[in-house]
C-alpha cells in the first residue's frame, strides 16, 4: 500500500488549504482503503470531506493494538506501513470469517462462551461479510491484517462478545488455517482450467483427423507422428499437473486451528468439531509444526511452476509454428496483435506471454523456497511473505491456461504447408531399420544399413523412396521390393503399432480415451 503520511506532507498542518490538498492528492488512496473517491474538482464536497474524515480519523487516531496491553508506546508510522498486510491478505476474508464461525461454534459447545454470544458473533460475521461484499466495509492500515480488521470491526458492531471469538485462538493457527482454505478452493479452480484447456485441445485434435507433423527430437527432423498424437502429449501432462494439485490438496486438508501460538491450550477446546465444520480430514497432529508449516503452500507451487512449464513449452512449439520459417498455423485476428510500427505483423503474442508469465510462477516458488529455508520453529513473522508470491502464482496461473485454451480454440493448421515440409530430413529412416529387423537384420547393422542409404540420398538430393531397388541393393542385398510398403511418411506411419505409439490406430484409440474422460460431445 503507498504511504498515506510523510513528514513533510501537508496532513502535517493544521490549515484548511493543505488538508484539502491532502484530500484531492490522496483521493487514489482513499478508494483502495474502501472509501469511493470523487474527481480531484469534487474535492470539497461533502462525500469527499466524509470520506477522508473517516481516513484521517482513523490514521491519526490510533485505536490500541489488540496486543497492546504490555505496550506503553505505538509504533510508527514507518512501523505501521512496513508491517501491515492488510492490502494484499484481504482476500482471506471469506476464509477467515468461515473459521471463525467454525470456531465460535465450537467454543459454544464446549461451555467456553454462551450460546447468546455465539449467535451475536456469527450474526456480527455475516454482517460484516456483507459489508465487505457490498464494497462497504473500511479497511484499517492501522489493524494491520485481514484478522485484526475483521475482530475489531466485530468489536465496534456487537461490544464485548466480540472479545471472547480470539479464546484459544492465535493469529497464528488463524492465518495458516485461512490460508489452507484459500489454497484448498484455489486449487479446484485450477483444476476447472486445466479441464478447459484440456478440452480445447482435444477439439484442435479432433479437427486435423490423419494430419501428418514432422516429430522433432533436438529441434531437428526425427520421424512422422500424427498431429493428434501431439496434441494428446500436452493433454496427458495436463492430467499429471491436475493429479500433482490432487495430491498436494490431500495433504494440505488438515486444520491446525486451535494449535494457537504453537504450544497449542489448556482450555477444553474440541479440534476435531472445527476440523469438521470446516471440511479438513483431522486436525494436524503436533502444534509446533502446524502453525510453522508452509510445506503445502511450497508444493502447490512447485504444482504451479510444473503446469507454467508444461504451458510454456506449448507456447513455444506454437511460436515457432506461427512463423513464416514454419508457417505450420495461423492464429485467428482474435488471438493476435500487431506492431506500433511495422504495419504487416501479425504476432501470437498470448502464446509469448504464456512462456515469459511461466518465469513468474516459477520465481514465486523459488522466493518461497528461500524465505522458507532459514526459519527455525516454530512461526516467524517472515511467513507474512508467503501470500503475495501465492496469490500472484495462482492468478498468473489460471490468466495462462484461460488464454492457452482461448488459443488453441482460435488457430488454424496450415494442412498444405505442413504436407509440403514432410519430405525433408528423411522422417521414415527409423521405419526403414525396423523393416531391415523384421527381416533378420540385427538392429545396429541396419542402423549402419539404413544410414548409408541416407548418405546416398543426401549426395544425390532425393529422398528414400526415391532410391531405385537396385539402389538400395547396392548397399545391401537383403533388400527386397516390399521395403517401399516402409518408406514415405504415411507407410510409416501405419507401421506403428507399440501401445501408445503415433500409429493410426493407437491414436485413435488414445483419442477415444480423452473424448470420454472430458465427456466431449
Amino acid at each position: 500500500m503507498r504511504s498515506l503520511l510523510h513528514p513533510h506532507d501537508p496532513i502535517l498542518s493544521s490549515s484548511p488549504l493543505s488538508r484539502l490538498f491532502v484530500a484531492v492528492r490522496f483521493s487514489s488512496s482513499v478508494t483502495s482503503l474502501g472509501c469511493r473517491s470523487q474527481p480531484p474538482v469534487m474535492a470539497s464536497s461533502t462525500t469527499s470531506a466524509a470520506c477522508f474524515s473517516e481516513l484521517d480519523g482513523s490514521l491519526k487516531r490510533k485505536e490500541e493494538k489488540l496486543w497492546g496491553g504490555r505496550f506503553e508506546e505505538s509504533v510508527t508510522d514507518a512501523v505501521e506501513r512496513f508491517t501491515e498486510s492488510i492490502s494484499f491478505d484481504k482476500q482471506l476474508y471469506k476464509h477467515d470469517i468461515m473459521g471463525s464461525k467454525a470456531h465460535a461454534a465450537m467454543l459454544a459447545h464446549q461451555g467456553l462462551i454462551t450460546a447468546m454470544d455465539r449467535d451475536r458473533i456469527l450474526s456480527g460475521l455475516d454482517e460484516i461479510e456483507r459489508r465487505i461484499d457490498a464494497g462497504k466495509f473500511v479497511w484499517r492500515m492501522d489493524r494491520e491484517d485481514v484478522h485484526m480488521n475483521i475482530e475489531a470491526a466485530l468489536t465496534d458492531l456487537i461490544g464485548e462478545p466480540a472479545k471472547k471469538l480470539h479464546t484459544a485462538r492465535s493469529r497464528n493457527d488463524q492465518v495458516v488455517t485461512d490460508l489452507r482454505l484459500w489454497c484448498r478452493e484455489a486449487i479446484d479452480r485450477i483444476i476447472a482450467r486445466i479441464g478447459l484447456l484440456q478440452v480445447a485441445l482435444v477439439k484442435l485434435a479432433m479437427k486435423n483427423e490423419g494430419l501428418i507433423v514432422p516429430g522433432y527430437t533436438h529441434l531437428q527432423r526425427a520421424q512422422p507422428v500424427l498431429l493428434q498424437h501431439l496434441l494428446l502429449a500436452y493433454v496427458e501432462q495436463l492430467e499429471r499437473d491436475i493429479g500433482r494439485l490432487n495430491n498436494c490438496k490431500d495433504r494440505m486438508n488438515f486444520c491446525p486451528l486451535g494449535a494457537c501460538a504453537l504450544a497449542g491450550t489448556g482450555l477444553p477446546i474440541d479440534r476435531f468439531m472445527t476440523s469438521n465444520a470446516l471440511g479438513f480430514t483431522a486436525p494436524m497432529r503436533n502444534s509446533i509444526d502446524a502453525v510453522s508449516d508452509r510445506d503445502f503452500v511450497l508444493e502447490f507451487l512447485s504444482a504451479n511452476s510444473i503446469i507454467a512449464m508444461h504451458l510454456s513449452r506449448l507456447g513455444e512449439e506454437w511460436v515457432l509454428w506461427a512463423s513464416e520459417e514454419f508457417g505450420f498455423l495461423t492464429p485467428s485476428d482474435s488471438v493476435s496483435t500487431g506492431s506500433s510500427i511495422m504495419p504487416q505483423k501479425k504476432n501470437p503474442d498470448p502464446m509469448e506471454l504464456v512462456r515469459g508469465k511461466s518465469s513468474r510462477v516459477i520465481g514465486s516458488l523459488v522466493t518461497l523456497l528461500v524465505l522458507c529455508k532459514g526459519l527455525p520453529q516454530a512461526y516467524n513473522r517472515d511467513l507474512q511473505e508467503d501470500k503475495e508470491p501465492l496469490f500472484d502464482s495462482v492468478k498468473t496461473i489460471l490468466g495462462m491456461l484461460e488464454v492457452s485454451a482461448e488459443f488453441a480454440l482460435n488457430i488454424t493448421l496450415n494442412h498444405a504447408k505442413i504436407v509440403k515440409a514432410l519430405p525433408a530430413g528423411y522422417l521414415d529412416a527409423t521405419t526403414l531399420a525396423d523393416y531391415l529387423v523384421k527381416k533378420g537384420v540385427p538392429f545396429r547393422t541396419s542402423h549402419d544399413i539404413v544410414g548409408r542409404s541416407v548418405a546416398l540420398c543426401v549426395s544425390r538430393n532425393c529422398q528414400l523412396s526415391n532410391l531405385s531397388l537396385d539402389d538400395l541393393r547396392g548397399i545391401d542385398p537383403v533388400f527386397e521390393p516390399d521395403v517401399y510398403e516402409y518408406l514415405g511418411v504415411e507407410n510409416s506411419i501405419n507401421k506403428f503399432s507399440s501401445y501408445g505409439s503415433t500409429g493410426s490406430d493407437c491414436v485413435a484409440e488414445q483419442l477415444h480415451h480423452w473424448i470420454s474422460k472430458l465427456q466431449i460431445s
